[in-house]
């Protein structure tokens, strides 16, 4: 009997969106599963994309407008103890940086690409296929179906998100304070004259609890206090939300289990610390690398092919292993509490600084470029 679907897929976030409509270009039958989610709470999430996930989405025709993706020109990253690093787009001569994206807004524009598209069906529960591709998120529900092994080693930090007016413009520039106990995250919104800012604060648990439970105003000082009050006051705009971090790797990306192929794609399949704002972008990069597999296979390949589906896995883990390594060394770096450690950070932040073409060649590979 013919399976109804060539891909199943089993999440329909933004990583999910974006590779059905991948798929569907390739004449693929799709079924995309899209269950019921509460919508009593307003999305605070923003992402930093780079060139290249920019270019996936505009190819998909779902690339929010400039007062949605906010250009980032300028990037300022402060150590504890003096150490600086700053990157310029008219330095490294690139239209921008990255872009801040505004989550609600991007998942909307892909969910009405996704309804105008005929090869997608969207299915309230997994259906049969020939291959199907998990992309749950980091607290997947069905990798266990498939035999996964999910490695998770949790960090001693919750994150916590919220947006907040500035009294100063954030010039687009994008901030970042490193200490021994928080990292900071000031992402600029609203496009070049906008005065808001997305914010991620990695705290340890304890404080973030306390964070959490405390008022607006208080809440607002604590964090002028650790953003040195460069944007001047704020004002909270959004509820705080939080959740633990975490390092996790899955042992296997995809293969055939029980009879049935599966591969995995974004958080399903790997996580790591957000303080680079690489998250999605890796997990935009997995969606592209499993479309243009499917899409280059001989022709005589079944999209499930075990032997196929290893090209998507290989394709993949150097870039995640390597990424996900250096996120893991730099939590670890700045959660050292001597004065040896902070020394030597700090000097390191500004060696760094002055190494010309090294910086430029690190800067153009978070980029995308």
């Amino acid at each position: 009997m013919t399976q109804p679907f060539d891909i199943c897929i089993r999440g329909d976030g933004i990583v999910g969106r974006t590779l059905a409509l991948l798929l569907a270009q390739e004449r693929l039958r799709v079924g995309l599963v899209s269950p019921i989610r509460p919508t009593n709470t307003a999305d605070v999430r923003a992402y930093a994309l780079n060139a290249k996930s920019r270019a996936l989405l505009e190819s998909l025709r779902c690339w929010p407008d400039a007062l949605h993706a906010t250009e980032v020109l300028n990037m300022q990253v402060k150590g504890d103890d003096g150490g600086e690093v700053n990157f310029s787009a008219t330095e490294l001569k690139v239209p921008g940086l990255t872009w801040i994206v505004d989550v609600p807004v991007l998942e909307a524009q892909l969910a009405e690409a996704v309804r105008f598209q005929p090869q997608i069906e969207l299915l309230d529960a997994p259906q049969p296929a020939g291959l199907t591709v998990i992309c749950e998120g980091k607290a997947s529900s069905t990798r266990a179906e498939f035999g996964i092994e999910f490695d998770v080693t949790p960090y001693p930090q919750s994150a916590i998100a919220a947006r907040v007016t500035c009294d100063k413009p954030h010039g687009q520039t994008a901030r970042q304070w490193f200490s021994q106990d928080d990292i900071l995250a000031f992402l600029p919104l609203g496009g070049p004259q906008g005065n808001s800012v997305a914010l991620v604060w990695s705290v340890e648990h304890a404080r973030a609890q306390v964070l959490l439970e405390s008022g607006p105003a208080e809440f607002c000082q604590q964090l002028e206090a650790a953003s040195e009050a460069s944007l001047g006051q704020l004002t909270l705009t959004s509820e705080r939300h939080a959740w633990p971090l975490q390092k996790a790797q899955a042992k296997r990306w995809a293969g055939v289990h029980g009879g049935k192929a599966w591969a995995l794609a974004g958080d399903a399949a790997h996580n790591v610390h957000p303080l680079a704002g690489q998250g999605l972008n890796l997990g935009l990069g997995d969606v592209a690398a499993l479309a243009a597999t499917l899409r280059e296979r001989e022709y005589w390949r079944a999209v499930g092919d075990e032997k196929l589906l290893r090209r998507y896995e290989r394709a993949r883990k150097a870039e995640i292993l390597t990424m996900g390594a250096t996120m893991d060394g730099l939590q670890q770096l700045f959660s050292r509490k001597s004065l040896a450690w902070q020394t030597a950070r700090n000097w390191g932040m500004n060696g760094f600084e002055r190494s010309g073409l090294v910086k430029q060649w690190v800067a153009r590979q978070a980029m995308g470029f």
